[in-house]
């Protein structure tokens, strides 16, 4: 066994004292672009639940969110996987383990399987949702990251604009030709933070949303804050990880609208703004995790971004002038 891997099993035994000397596997989770390390510990005789350690940092300022975040949501009713211990020193959660299977895996199952999962998925998201920002408490706001507001959805944008136009496109973001572009980012910005807002994911696709018994269960939710709730559609409809053709994301957003008792048409006109906002964050992301953070797999995932964005582009007049971006 590596030393580190000892040391983790070490650390697991004085949080968990019955389990001295239980038998125990250990194995490292790869997954995504986070600076966070997973482990899954399985001990022998059925002495625990499965169970997955977390490793974090205090690099990301949402990283000490988790806790409270999954406090939070299981508050609420959602599916979300129990904390069994936390050493807040060392920065070590002990999660119940929800196994492998997410809805990234299900992609290439016929589209009559992947709607239920999906329609599960809006379900359970709903719950958090319906959790608006007038009913949160102080306690809820002080432990969760700050609202999207004009600022933050600026700072996407330039995230957008530094890492993806000029990062990985080569365009500078001055260009005048840009002119009508930048005074459509800020006029989405503007747009948004005046739209009411609830709790949301944050970073809601495929891969953070793990299926047990045809049930969605959430993970990776250190981001959650008040917001809109088309950000949140929008990130699992325009994931750039998976494929829908157009219909089938117009059927499960009229699936949610028909949940929650809400007008499609002003859903979907908010769900397309949301998509450009959110497919430009995801660009960025993709464009610096690749050249600067030693991740060059993510640059993989920017032709789909951008076909997705064309796409929100040509449905929303207002956006349209932002395809200048995109034209590399």
């Amino acid at each position: 066994m590596l030393p580190e891997h000892e040391a983790l099993l070490f650390l697991t035994r004085q949080q968990f004292p019955k389990l001295a000397g239980v038998p125990c596997e250990l194995d490292a989770i790869v997954k995504g672009g986070s600076d966070r390390r997973f482990f899954r510990l399985r001990f022998a005789e059925g002495a625990h639940p499965g169970m997955v350690l977390m490793l974090y940092t205090l690099a990301r300022r949402d990283n000490p969110k988790f806790v409270p975040a999954t406090h939070r949501l299981a508050k609420s009713g959602v599916h979300v996987p129990a904390i069994f211990g936390f050493d807040e020193e060392r920065l070590c959660v002990w999660l119940e383990d929800l196994g492998n299977d997410d809805l990234h895996a299900h992609d290439s199952d016929p589209w009559e399987q992947r709607r239920a999962l999906y329609q599960a998925t809006l379900r359970e998201v709903a719950k958090i949702h319906s959790i608006t920002e007038d009913t949160l408490s102080k306690a809820d706001l002080s432990v969760l990251e700050p609202a999207f507001d004009e600022e933050l959805y600026q700072w996407e944008q330039d995230y957008f604009l530094t890492h993806y136009v000029e990062g990985h496109a080569g365009l500078k973001r001055d260009d005048p030709a840009f002119a009508a572009a930048h005074e459509t980012l800020r006029d989405l910005r503007q747009r948004l933070a005046k739209e009411p807002r609830c709790l949301v994911h944050r970073d809601f696709q495929s891969q953070n949303v793990l299926l047990r018994n045809g049930e969605a269960w959430f993970v990776d939710y250190q981001g959650l804050r008040p917001g809109l709730a088309e950000y949140d559609l929008a990130s699992l409809l325009f994931d750039p990880y998976v494929t829908f053709e157009h219909g089938q994301r117009g059927e499960l957003l009229a699936a949610y609208a028909a949940h929650r008792d809400l007008d499609l048409m002003l859903l979907r006109e908010m769900f397309y703004l949301c998509a450009a906002q959110r497919l430009m964050q995801a660009l960025g992301a993709y464009g610096n995790l690749s050249r600067n953070q030693g991740k060059p797999q993510f640059k993989k995932h920017i032709p789909a971004a951008v076909k997705n964005l064309r796409h929100v582009c040509d449905q929303h007049e207002v956006l349209q002038p932002l395809r200048v971006f995109l034209e590399t």
